[in-house]
């Protein structure tokens, strides 16, 4: 495993598992949360579980989606923290439980290799390429969406695409994940292998930061992309914040993450007019929105209540999300769900956006877009061209225009 926060100076390699809590159905959340608490509540360093969950968790679980389960929360055995120029190595023991293999973590131990970045990293071209769906799918996709909203059954949903790169040669999904982080500053970066899979991705969304009982959320929605010179740049700037369909189609976001911290918090403050996130290969509206939880609210009440927000779901929740299972011909497992960690004084999850799963010679790629009243089935298509250039930039492959 990998992570490293949006602007932390603090990057941590992660391998071994010393505890793993998961499952392939919905959590049991006051369950989970007690589980988790009674955990990291032992005395001693404090621990964090690193982990993920499904997109959608009371969607069918039983087909395997790249080896990733339904949710999975992993304490590692080994630790390697990257502080600024410090680095410092960890090794997780549980007591009285590891008394019994100490001999065995010793090994492990002396097995570890270290190596560092090779400036010679190359990434491989893909072979192929394959849109699901293809253009001609995905206009009849915002078409029926387009239809939706004039019956007032729906005000927004996200539809995603999923776009697999064939390759002769495996990349290695570490020199991957190093490349791509290098092309995405201020984004989370993340990498979780499952068998012979590794999920990648460079978020920019954060789902929520508790330190304490204070709490930090965002509304991120509505894009554009970055301009070759700096005229077009203030050009799509302006035209994002000045746009009436985005600023519609953020609010859905920032009004409902309002709702549910106004539910779990003793006091909430929004920013009411939505500022600009600015990316390498793109921009977006932001609002930030900040609390101060009510006691024993805990991180699994907020990710119960908090995901799936409007922007990686819809308005209203549950028609959207029947509307995204029926026309949506893959399954999203981890992409678009809270992905990051627990400790027991903080926590910090992302949306998994941005992201893609390389499984043998295959890079599975997903990303989408929100879709309101006045979208255009063009627009989208390269709207979610933009957001996966993260990736096909770097393995040097041009935007692909609607056809």
């Amino acid at each position: 495993m990998y992570w490293r926060g949006r602007h932390a100076d603090d990057r941590v390699a992660m391998c071994g598992v010393a505890k793993v809590l998961s499952g392939d159905t919905r959590p049991d959340y006051p369950q989970l949360a007690k589980e988790i608490d009674d955990f990291l509540e032992r005395p001693g360093a404090e621990f964090r579980l690193y982990g993920g969950m499904r997109f959608d968790l009371s969607r069918n679980t039983e087909q395997d989606w790249f080896g990733f389960p339904a949710w999975r929360f992993v304490l590692p055995r080994f630790e390697l923290h990257q502080r600024g120029p410090r680095t410092l190595l960890c090794c997780n023991l549980i007591f009285p439980e590891d008394l019994a293999i100490q001999e065995v973590i010793l090994e492990q131990a002396h097995e570890l290799i270290f190596s560092t970045a090779s400036s010679s990293i190359s990434v491989p071209k893909p072979i192929s390429r394959t849109d699901n769906p293809g253009f001609d799918g995905w206009k009849s996709q915002v078409g029926w969406a387009l239809d939706a909203f004039d019956r007032e059954v729906l005000q927004k949903v996200v539809l995603a695409r999923r776009v697999d790169l064939s390759f002769d040669e495996q990349p290695e999904p570490i020199e991957l994940l190093h490349v791509l982080q290098e092309a995405t500053p201020n984004c989370f970066h993340f990498l979780f292998e499952s068998n012979s899979s590794s999920f990648i991705g460079a978020s920019p969304e954060r789902l929520f930061f508790r330190r304490g009982r204070e709490v930090i959320s965002e509304a991120v929605a509505g894009t554009r992309p970055r301009g070759e010179t700096s005229h077009d740049d203030q050009a799509y700037r302006a035209s994002l914040l000045a746009s009436e369909k985005d600023q519609r189609e953020h609010a859905f976001v920032r009004d409902r993450i309002r709702n549910v911290l106004t539910n779990v918090c003793q006091s909430v403050a929004v920013d009411e007019v939505a500022t600009e996130m600015r990316l390498a290969q793109g921009r977006h509206l932001y609002s930030r929105l900040s609390g101060r939880l009510e006691e024993g609210v805990t991180d699994l009440t907020l990710l119960e209540h908090l995901h799936p927000t409007p922007a990686v779901g819809g308005e209203p929740t549950e028609v959207a999300l029947h509307a995204i299972d029926s026309l949506e011909d893959f399954d999203r497992g981890w992409y678009a769900g809270p992905i990051g960690w627990i400790g027991r004084d903080s926590a910090e999850f992302a949306v998994a956006l941005r992201c893609g799963v390389l499984h043998h010679h295959t890079l599975s790629l997903f990303s989408g877009a929100g879709l309101v009243k006045g979208s255009e089935p063009g627009s989208e298509w390269l709207e979610i061209e933009q957001k996966i250039t993260d990736f096909t930039k770097i393995l040097g492959l041009a935007v692909t225009s609607p056809k």
